[in-house]
This record gives C-alpha cells, structure tokens and sequence, in this order.
C-alpha cells in the first residue's frame, strides 16, 4: 500500500508538472501571437498623438537604451535598429504570456477579462517598477497623458488576446483530452467482451 501511494503521488506530480508546461508555452505562443494586433494598435495610436509626442514609443526606446549600454547603437543601422526592437517587443510578449499561461489556470479562469488584468499587470509592474528600476525608462509618472493612455490601452488589447488565445486553445487541448480518453475506454470494454467471450467458448 505505501508503495502504491508512492507511486500513484508520482504519477500526480509527473502529470501536474506536464500540464504546468503545456499551459507555459500555450501562453507563450498566445503572448507572442497577442503582440500582433498590440503593435499594430500602437502605431495607429501613435498617429492620434499630438505631434510632440510622436517619439518613439516604449519598446524602440527600451531596446535603444539597452543597445546603448552594450556599445552597439552606433554599429547598428535603423533596419536593425527596428529588427532588434521588435524581436525584444514579442520576445518579452511571449515572456509575459508565458507566465500567464503558467500562472492562469490555479488562480483565476483563462479568458479574455482575465488576460486584460494580466495585461494591465504588466504595464504596471514594467512601468512603474522594473524598468524605472532598471534605469532604462523614467516611471510612467513622468510620461505624458496620452502616451500613457496608449499604451495601457494597448496592453489591454494584447491582453485580450493574449486570454482569449489561451483559453481558445486549452478547450481544444481538453477536448482532445477527452476523446483519447473516451477511446482508450471504449478499446478496454470492446477488449474486456472479446476475453469473455473467449472464455465461454
């Protein structure tokens, strides 16, 4: 007995720590996919701004800063310079869905309202804390209204998205589930006839 619970404790834990994957990396695929339509709302947005305050928005300045610590910009051309701050604008959309999907399923329902406060959560934690932090960009305090209002709502879409992906493809991923299921149960009984039968015989 000891030694079955032992067992059937490792096949919990073994089946926990698969699904904590699965849910990681289909949030990882929906952050990466959610940055899509965020980019795209952001340089539509950033038209709307006034004219001062069409800068660069976050992700180019965020990459640009960091280039510059690592002696690089003036190596760089602006092809690369855009290459390499849209591979790290979906690279930490992919890192932040990641934790979404990992994060998600034990403390609140996937979907779409859930991934909006995701969203929100992240503009905030990023914002207001890690990248004032990091010296990279000043907290958004100090930004102008509207480029706040932007980006919050654009974090807001991505997160929408981002929930809505995410829950999409965990419905599919157990509706799958359950057909295996229902096969392998409908082998076993079909299985369990044919041996009776034999036996009668």
């Amino acid at each position: 007995m000891p030694y079955q619970r032992l067992t059937k404790a490792r096949t919990v834990r073994r089946s926990s720590d698969t699904d904590a994957l699965k849910n990681a990396l289909r949030g990882g695929l929906a952050g990466f996919v959610a940055t899509v339509p965020m980019t795209v709302f952001m340089e539509l947005g950033r038209g709307w701004l006034p004219f001062h305050q069409r800068y660069p928005l976050p992700p180019r300045q965020i990459t640009m800063r960091v280039i510059g610590w690592l002696g690089m910009r003036p190596k760089l051309h602006e092809p690369e310079r855009k290459a390499a701050a849209l591979l790290a604008h979906f690279s930490y959309g992919t890192a932040v869905g990641a934790v979404y999907g990992a994060l998600a399923p034990p403390v609140a329902e996937v979907g779409v309202s859930s991934g909006m406060i995701h969203g929100l959560l992240v503009w905030g934690g990023s914002y207001l804390g890690l990248l004032p932090a990091l010296d990279i960009l000043p907290p958004a305090t100090e930004h102008p209204l509207q480029r706040n209002a932007l980006m919050i709502a654009a974090h807001v879409v991505w997160g929408g998205v981002l929930g809505g992906l995410t829950a999409y493809w965990t419905s599919q991923d157990r509706g799958s589930d359950q057909r295996v299921g229902r096969g392998v149960a409908q082998g076993g009984v079909a299985g369990s006839r044919r041996e009776s039968q034999r036996r009668r015989r």
